[in-house]
Order: structure tokens, then sequence, then C-alpha cells
């Protein structure tokens, strides 16, 4: 018989283990994350006394395509439409965290003499807290409705994309001997420029080829076509010089924004969880008790940092995004701690070679003391905040609420601002798809073009031909670029509003106008031998054309309106299911009362009632807004709608009444049955004699159902098909009954 494979044994008793402490852990009520971790350490070759695997780089590489499937996942969860319906408020408090807590790391690496770039590395891990375990921490403290806690996760999001970015930006950093500030400069155009252009591209593309192939669809296709999408994305991604996790992010997020991304995102999950736990086994893997004990005041000193750190400059940043103090501090202390971002930052820096090998069992020893203590440290906030507020004076309290109040209102709406940025961000998508196309055309079809028989003697009709499909593949963009926000209601208000505002924005046009002509400037000269005055009159012209032809404009429009319905295409999904919030969610005027969503539970004790008869208001303060079921919204429900399993309900109410109507979801339940095994219902067969207790009754006198809970399916009388049996019948000695019922309560029947 063949051996197995080492790669296959080392997974086994990875999974082994993996399971044996998850299951503990599960129980000891701690994250799992930490479970996979504990489990990496017991089977890693630093653990004399247990089997190890034998054969680590198999599971790095497994552990990479756990990083891959994890930011995946990430991108489903994520949209880029509501970062920017969060507004600046946790952009400023997100900024403000990695940058304070990323000095702080740098600072603690300089005091204990690391390396430059171990110093650098370690500013990035401690500036990312775990979404994972934060998000468990509330779910299990029942704090995940509070309006706090919806504020932490929109920075943790935030946080996530951030991450991408600093990972790109790491690399960068790594690869160079010594970057200035030009290669960083670069690297981040680099940056956008292919983010801008795989999401335009992506959101056109990928919406549009999954609805063409929608019948053809089923769920197993549809798992295949997702991950074969991620793993080609991060392919590309690699080949640009990203890593392949970036790319399989950005396609995570091109696919939130389809139909199918719910869909998407469930069937994936499995998979994410099964190679995100090699990925955290791995980590575990990688420490060395050794190591943790040289480094024992470093990690201790780290530890503080995080906790210290967080605290003090996560509540600032949390004020400077318009939280009140006492708020402001409760998200400061939930995100003292650090997870599953450090550990991809640290795998990064191992494998590009540039940090110490110290650094990741540290790292890792540092995130298992923080999440053990972040259900002390967010329970340990409001003590803090009522200390601090006893101690500060109140006019400084008080001038710090007014100051985030203010913050959390916008003001007027600016017209000219209303008009420079989505005029700028249309010029910036446009100029990419142009460069990009300019690019595939220079690349690929011009030296096809200029080696095409018979014109392999004479390149200017290559390049002529080339040139002339390069302009018009671009035309549509061109024209936009020039065209777009000119007739828009900012452009007309402030031209009517006042003279000295036309100049500026004629210069608007002008500016727009030239780019596009630089654009064929550029074609023309790389293709042609003419001269500047000739190839820049010849770009006028050709914008011109653009500008005033109608089958571009159609072209232009077209191409447009298909990107947003693409780009909208989940929210109209959602809007005709019935899934789409009503208009004035958000929008209460006390800043203690927001609304949040439950889940009831299938195994819930209120199935059934209606609203009158669980006096939700009564016992819990809250107020009913609306129930989705079965993808159709059900708005301000009355007192005679019944709850059924499976509802999500909107309530509206205080932090405090949220908490405890939560808490009430998750208790009132039927729970699991012990003895489900032996609630199976046999089907017997019972023969009256004639000193049978049921002689001479009739089947509701009989007691069967009411005393031994079984039921008569029929009397066997010598036909094909059992005899119904009739309420007034009564039972007759020698009668053959068929009775259904669970093994006891049919064996005390046959004892009758």
């Amino acid at each position: 018989m063949a051996e197995l494979q080492p790669m296959i044994v080392d997974l086994a008793l990875m999974l082994v283990v993996a399971g044996v402490v998850t299951l503990i852990f599960k129980k000891l009520k701690q994250p799992l994350v930490l479970g996979y971790i504990v489990a990496g350490f017991l089977v890693s070759p630093h653990m004399p006394y247990t089997a190890s695997v034998a054969d680590i780089s198999n599971i790095h590489l497994w552990a990479d395509i756990g990083v891959m499937f994890l930011l995946f996942s990430l991108g489903l969860d994520f949209s880029f439409k509501k970062i920017l319906k969060m507004g600046i408020s946790p952009i400023i408090s997100t900024v403000s965290i990695i940058f304070a807590m990323s000095l702080l790391g740098v600072v603690a690496g300089h005091t204990f003499g690391w390396s430059r770039m171990d110093c650098i590395f370690l500013g990035g891990m401690l500036a990312m807290s775990s979404t994972t375990i934060i998000y468990k921490a509330f779910d299990d403290l029942g704090l995940r409705q509070q309006k706090f806690a919806s504020m932490v996760m929109s920075v943790l999001i935030l946080e996530d994309i951030l991450a991408i970015v600093m990972m790109v930006l790491l690399s960068a950093i790594a690869s160079g001997n010594n970057p200035d500030g030009g290669q960083m400069l670069g690297s981040v155009l680099k940056i956008v420029f292919f983010l801008v252009l795989w999401l335009v591209v992506g959101i056109f593309a990928v919406p549009l080829f999954l609805r063409k192939v929608r019948l053809l669809v089923n769920n197993e296709v549809l798992l295949v076509v997702s991950l074969g999408l991620c793993c080609a994305m991060a392919v590309f991604s690699s080949k640009v010089g990203f890593s392949s996790a970036f790319g399989a992010f950005i396609m995570g997020s091109i696919l939130a924004e389809t139909v199918e991304a719910e869909r998407i995102e469930k069937l994936v999950e499995p998979v994410k969880n099964l190679f995100g736990a090699i990925f955290f086994v791995s980590v575990g893997m990688l420490v060395d008790p050794n190591i943790l004990v040289s480094y024992a005041l470093p990690i201790a000193a780290l530890v503080l940092t995080i906790l210290i750190g967080q605290s003090i400059f996560g509540s600032i940043a949390f004020m400077l995004g318009g939280e009140s103090l006492k708020s402001a501090i409760r998200c400061g202390f939930s995100m003292a701690q650090i997870g599953e971002f450090s550990f991809i930052i640290a795998s990064l820096g191992l494998s590009l070679g540039v940090i110490s090998d110290f650094l990741y069992p540290v790292v890792v020893a540092v995130s298992v003391i923080t999440t053990f203590l972040t259900p002390y440290m967010i329970r340990l906030s409001v003590p803090a905040s009522a200390a601090l507020e006893r101690h500060l004076p109140t006019r400084l309290i008080r001038v710090l609420n007014y100051f985030s109040l203010s913050q959390s209102k916008t003001g007027t709406t600016n017209k000219w601002k209303g008009l420079l940025v989505p005029m700028a961000l249309n010029t910036l998508v446009y100029s990419i798809l142009s460069m990009a196309v300019v690019f595939v055309m220079f690349t690929f079809v011009l030296p096809f073009m200029q080696h095409l028989s018979p014109w392999s003697k004479f390149e200017w009709v290559g390049n002529a031909i080339t040139g002339l499909l390069t302009i018009l593949f671009i035309s549509p963009f061109l024209r936009a670029m020039v065209m777009k926000k000119n007739r828009s209601e900012e452009f007309k208000a402030l031209w009517k509003e006042n003279g000295r505002n036309r100049f500026p924005l004629l210069f608007t046009i002008l500016v727009r106008a030239l780019l596009a002509v630089a654009f064929v400037f550029y074609i023309c000269h790389y293709l042609s031998d003419f001269g500047p005055a000739i190839l820049f009159t010849l770009g006028i012209g050709l914008v011109l054309l653009m500008v005033f032809s109608r089958s571009i404009k159609h072209n232009s429009i077209m191409l447009e309106r298909l990107f947003i319905n693409n780009l909208r295409s989940r929210d109209i999904a959602a809007q005709v299911s019935g899934r789409k919030r009503p208009l004035y969610e958000g929008r209460l005027l006390d800043r203690d009362i927001h609304m949040a969503d439950f889940d009831i539970p299938m195994d819930t004790r209120w199935m059934g009632h209606t609203l009158r008869q669980l006096e939700w208001g009564t016992k819990y303060g809250v107020h009913i807004s609306s129930i989705l079921r079965a993808n159709h919204r059900l708005n301000i429900p009355d007192g005679d709608y019944l709850i059924f399993p499976g509802d999500k309900v909107q309530a509206i109410g205080t932090d405090a009444q949220l908490a405890a109507f939560g808490n009430a979801v998750q208790k009132e339940v039927f729970g699991v049955d012990p003895y489900f095994e032996q609630r199976e219902m046999k089907l017997h067969q019972l023969v009256l004699s004639p000193n049978s207790p049921f002689v001479g009754k009739t089947i509701v006198n009989s007691g069967i159902r009411s005393v031994y809970s079984c039921m008569v399916v029929g009397i066997e009388e010598g036909e094909e098909n059992l005899t119904p049996v009739k309420p007034t019948r009564k039972f007759r000695a020698g009668d053959i009954l068929w009775v259904v019922g669970e093994q006891e309560s049919i064996n005390a029947l046959l004892e009758a």
C-alpha cells in the first residue's frame, strides 16, 4: 500500500489538533483564533513532547492561500459606497489612530535597539486592531447593537482597507535600499492607478458577465467561478508588483457590488474558514518558547504600549471624529489589541526577508495577551469614563461634548465643492481608463500590426491603424472628461450667481480639454514623425470632433449608465425584494436613540405570538419599526403582526434598551434537546386482545393520544390501504391498529 504524502499527514495532524483545541476554547467562550494559534504551537517543531508537522514549507504555502481567501471574504463584506456614506468622521478617527500607533510602534522598536525595518513593520503591526476579535467580544458582551459599537466597526473596516495599502507601501519600502519620498509617491500613485482601473473595469465587466450566465449558474458553478476570479486577480496583482492578497481583496470588493454578493459570501465561507484556520495554525507554529522567554520584557512593554496607546490616542481620535467623551473612551478601549492583519503584515516581512525572526513570535504573543484582555478593557471603559468625568471640570466636558456634537452635524453644502470634487474624480477615472487602453494597444496591438503581412515593409500603415483604433476606443472617455458636469445644477448656479465665477468655470473646461488634447498628442507623436504644431492642431481637431459627435456622445452615455446600473445593482435588488431600509432610518434627532437589527432565532419561544402579546415596548422599552420576512419588509407593524422564526426585526431604543432586548432575543429560545435521538417516531402494529382496555372505546375515549402520546394511523381490514378510524367507531377485540409514536410511548401503550 502506497504511503501518504507528508503534506496530507501534516494536514490531518493540524486539523485534528485544531478541532480538539477549538472545542475547548469554544467551551471556555474564548475566540477561536486563539485556539488555532495554540493548536499551531502544539504541533510545531518547538514542542518536543507532542507530534510535529514534517514539512513546514507546505503549510506556509497553504497559509498564503488562507490569507488570500481571508482578504477575498473581507472584500465581499466591503463596499466602497459604504465608505463614502460614512462621511468624514470615521476617516479622521482611522487616520489618527494609525498614525499615532504606528509612531508608537517605531519608537518602541528604537527603544529596544531593533533594526530600522523591524521598527517600521512593528509600527504597522501595532496600528491594526482585530476586526474578528472585537466583533466576537461585542457579540459575547451583548454590545453589538449599541451605537459606539457601530462606530468602532466602521473604523475597523477602514483600518482593513488602509492595511492593504500599508502592505503595498511596506513592500515598496522593503524592495528599495533607501526609498525616498519620490519612490513612496510613485508607489502611492501606482496603487491609485491600479485600484481605480481594476474597480472600474471590474464593476463594468464582472456584473455584466454574471448577469449573462445567471441561468446557467448553480451554487457549485458560482463557487468555482468566484474562486477562479479571486485567484486570477491575485495572479494579475502579483504580476504588476502587488501582493496576491491585495488582488484577492479587490476582486472581493468588485463582487460585493453584484446581486450575487450575499450568495457568494455564504458559498465561500467554508473555504475561507478552512484555509483561514490553516493560516492561524501556521502562525502558532512560529511561536518559539525560547524567544518568548528571551523577549519577555519587550513583549510586556508592547502590551502596555497597545493598551495605553489605544486607550489614550484611540479615545482622542474618536473625539476628533465627532464622538462624545463617554462614547470616545468606550471606542478607544475597545480597540486595544492586535490581530489577524498584524500576522499578515508579519508574514509579509518574513517572506520578503526584511524583518528579524524574533519579531513574528513576539507579535503573536502580544496579540494573544491583548486578545485575552479585550473583554476586560471593554468593561473597564465605562468606569474609566465615569472616573474621568468626575475629575475633569464640568465646563471642559461640556465643551468636548459640544465639539463632538458640532462635528457630527455636517455643514451646508458648498457649491464649488459639489462641482469640483465630482469633476476631479471623473477626470481621474477617465484618464486612468484612457492610459490603460493606450498601454494595451501599444503593448499588444501595435507589434501585431507592424508585423502583419503585407505591411511588414510599411510600418506606418500598422502605426496608423493602431493610432486610429486607440483614439476611437478612448474617444468616449475623452469626451466625458471634457463635457461631464458642464451642465450640472452646481455649474449653472455658479454661472448665474456671480460674474466672477465664469472665468474659473471656463478654466475648468479648458484644463480638461487640454488634457484630452494631450492624450491625442501623445498617441500621434508616439506613432508618427510629424512636428509638434501639426500634432497639437490635429489633437484639437479630433477633440472637437469627439465633443460634437452624436455617436460618441451616445456611446459615452451608454457606457456610463451601464456602469452606474452595475454599481447600483445590489441596492436595486434589495429595494425590489424589500430588503432596503426605510428612508427615515438614521435620522433620529435624539443622540441616545438609534436603530438596530435583530435576527429572531429559528428556535425562538416567541414564534406564533403577536407583537401585542409579546409586549416588547413594556418589557424592554423598544419600538419595532419594521419586520423583514422572506425578502419583504413590513414597515410600521401593528400589534396583530405575528412573529415567525427567521424574522429580522428593526428596533428603536437607547443602548441599554436595545442591549436588554438583544439578550432576550438570545435567551428566549427552546435550546438544544439533549434527548433528540430518542424522539424518533416509530410505526407499530397493535392487535387488540379481548382483555385490552381499549376494547369498546372510541378513539377519543381510549386515551391513546391524550394519555400515551400516540396516534392511530388506521385499522388493517385486509384491504390494500389502511381504513381510517371514524371518531364514533368503537374498538373491537381482534382489531389490528397501526399506531405511531416515540419508542417509549409505544412501549407504554403495549403494556397497557
